[in-house]
């Protein structure tokens, strides 16, 4: 009996099997085409990861908010750091907000409706103020130094900003034969993507990028998503003006490469009647100017007969200002903005008073935890001095390990703001070096020009190649199976008179490129590798060669006259 039940049951099952087999495959096919071939009709709203005021950059969501409305807008800094410039800088300490390019520097505190444009008074209608830990700007300081551009929409609250410069390609949406129809705006370059808006026919596109026949649109309500090219139609593309500058004033140009020395004044300023004629040089650099405290008082030694004689002689002049190499002196005038700018109105004036064409900023003996603070007072300091036409440069060594004397300088951010570069390719082999050897000899000199050159990117047009007018005389003694070393720094008079009076005949050191001599003095053995006319022609050779602005020798007392024809470019 068992087996006839399950002889009429089989068929019966076999069938539903197939039946139910069929339906399952025509809900998977229809669920198929819906999720392949069919486009989605599900329409979401964007949530802006929560944002209440979104900000879009380039069709790119930022993560923090706007606040305000209309004029009264005022945008995140994490924002404007990360899309505009990254050297703004607010100080905490004095609630000081910082924004520094080529030709100005404003500064302005939060909660405050004043501010300045280099030296001059600048309003404010709306202050930047601190909300839950995030610092907020105000847009006119934005637009005045940037030439920031927004556009916000009233319905949605989305805010798009542009930048300077940036170029903005205009669509519209396609016209069709369809009056009603409209186009989707999805999530992502998928037919299959949700729905962010349904958008008329002829409506205003800005196009962001291009996917796989898809473009990532932003609507007029501040929307972003994408459409299918075919549906897009391209209009104009439009250049986002840069904002309003004032003219800039220059101080004469000099004519071909620059050929620059030094006037080391230590106590009192040279007697320009005997100083003679310098054939070939252009600019004079007198080391006027240090720092005198950590308040950032500035003391001058500074001689307006000493200007007049070199404007006479159609030389500018670029006047030396050194933090006295004391660390910590340096350390808390570089602290804040009020030091800092304590030292850039003295700087300023003094060059007012002597009618100065520029500033060497020569810095050294810095703390390495110093170095971004000093990147930020030659960025304060440099629109400043362009206001008032004075050129602008920057001492530097060469790249070393060294903490206080290389490595707080930051070579590529200082050649962005400055005009001009000294590299002050010399001590190679310094006063007090464990081993004797040559102040600069030719391939560490051109080493060191080219890493600043092909690591840092400072163009060589920016770069003035460090001579040195003097030379080492090394003395070396054994002690204990030991060679101790010691030196004393030698102008080039003072070796050739030594040469002369010791009869000594030097010999080229093709290693160095230099002429190299040595010699036995009350049992002592003497080593000099010698600057002369040969050494100074390489080194000139050699900035025409890297095409560099020119050279700067250090310093014009240790010279001998007809040295003044060799270092002319």
């Amino acid at each position: 009996m068992s087996r006839h039940h399950r002889k009429q049951t089989g068929p019966r099952k076999r069938g539903l099997f197939f039946i139910t087999v069929t339906l399952l495959v025509i809900i998977l096919a229809g669920v198929y085409i819906k999720l392949e071939v069919l486009p989605s009709t599900k329409h979401v709203t964007p949530d802006f990861d929560g944002l209440t005021k979104p900000i879009f950059v380039a069709g790119e969501l930022q993560k923090v908010s706007a606040m305000g409305t209309k004029e009264g807008i005022k945008l995140p800094l994490s924002v404007i750091q990360a899309q505009v410039d990254s050297t703004i800088r607010y100080e905490e300490s004095s609630k000081t907000i910082i924004m520094a390019t080529k030709d100005k520097l404003i500064h302005f505190k939060t909660d405050q409706l004043t501010g300045k444009v280099n030296s001059k008074p600048f309003e404010l209608h709306f202050a930047a103020e601190q909300v839950k830990g995030t610092l907020y700007l105000p847009l006119a300081p934005l637009q005045e130094l940037y030439g920031l551009q927004l556009h916000e929409n009233s319905e949605t609250g989305i805010v798009t900003m542009y930048k300077a410069g940036d170029t903005i390609q205009h669509a519209k949406v396609v016209s069709f034969k369809k009056k009603t129809r409209t186009v989707p705006l999805r999530v992502g370059p998928s037919i299959h993507q949700p729905i962010l808006a349904d958008v008329e026919q002829g409506a205003p596109l800005q196009i962001w990028a291009t996917v796989d026949g898809w473009y990532k649109v932003q609507l007029d309500n501040g929307y972003v998503g994408f459409m299918r090219q075919a549906d897009v139609h391209l209009e104009e593309k439009i250049t986002v003006e840069s904002g309003p500058s004032e003219e800039e004033k220059q101080t004469a140009p000099i004519e071909g490469p620059i050929n620059l020395i030094w006037e080391a004044v230590y106590n009192k300023n040279p007697d320009t009647s005997k100083i003679g004629p310098l054939p070939g040089v252009n600019v004079v650099s007198p080391t006027w100017f240090s720092l005198l405290d950590g308040k950032g008082n500035v003391q001058s030694k500074a001689d307006s007969t000493y200007v007049q004689w070199a404007h006479s002689q159609n030389m500018q002049v670029w006047a030396l200002f050194s933090n006295s190499f004391e660390p910590k002196l340096t350390t808390a005038a570089l602290s804040t903005f009020e030091s800092r700018f304590q030292m850039i109105q003295q700087v300023l004036s003094y060059a007012r008073i002597y009618r100065v064409d520029g500033i060497n900023i020569d810095f050294e003996n810095i703390y390495t935890k110093d170095k971004e603070n000093f990147t930020q007072f030659m960025r304060e300091l440099s629109p400043m001095l362009r206001e008032q036409g004075l050129i602008v440069s920057v001492d530097v060594t060469p790249k070393s390990n060294s903490e206080m004397w290389s490595a707080f300088l930051d070579r590529r951010a200082l050649g962005e703001v400055v005009d001009y570069m000294m590299v002050m390719s010399y001590d190679e082999h310094w006063a007090s070096s464990p081993t004797a050897g040559s102040v600069a000899s030719l391939p560490w000199v051109e080493n060191s020009i080219r890493r600043i050159i092909d690591e840092d990117n400072v163009p060589p047009s920016k770069l003035i190649l460090g001579i040195p007018l003097y030379t080492r005389i090394w003395s070396e003694t054994s002690e204990g199976g030991s060679t101790k070393v010691s030196s004393k720094t030698a102008g080039m008079k003072t070796i050739r008179e030594l040469l002369d009076k010791l009869k000594l005949e030097p010999t080229f050191d093709a290693s160095t490129g230099q002429h190299y001599v040595e010699y036995k003095e009350d049992g002592v053995k003497k080593r000099i590798w010698i600057e002369d006319e040969v050494s100074v022609k390489a080194r000139v050779d050699l900035s025409k060669e890297l095409n560099l602005a020119g050279t700067g020798s250090w310093t014009r007392s240790f010279a001998v006259p007809e040295i003044w024809d060799d270092l002319a470019p």
